[in-house]
């Protein structure tokens, strides 16, 4: 929170080398005592995420392959390629395993 001089409206800086504490203005005389701790705080709301897979229509039209999950040992896992680095790099594998009751996602490695 920010406090301002009355006197020629700039922003008050805080002097913590006297005390109590005061507020002083460095272009004019004003000065005023902190008397009581002054505090303010506001919690920022964040931005909704946007899911870079797609979210879970992604994984509606994809194929399966052979490939074991790490979590349940299921022997089968829908795949996705997605291009996340520089063109002239490979793209990267996402799977999902086909159990429903696992579910477990892992990208390639």
């Amino acid at each position: 929170m920010m406090h301002f001089c009355p006197t020629c409206a700039n922003v008050l800086l805080v002097r913590t080398d006297r005390s109590p504490h005061e507020f002083f203005c460095q272009t004019c005389p004003y000065i005023h005592p902190i008397e009581t701790p002054i505090g303010d705080r506001t919690v920022l709301k964040r931005k909704d995420v946007d899911d870079v897979l797609g979210g879970a229509k992604a994984w509606e039209n994809v194929d399966s392959t052979e490939e074991r999950c790490p979590k349940c040992e299921h022997s089968r896992a829908y795949y996705m390629q997605i291009q996340t680095r520089s063109a002239d790099e490979p793209m990267t594998t996402f799977y999902k395993c086909c159990n429903h009751a696992c579910s477990y996602q892992w990208r390639e490695k």
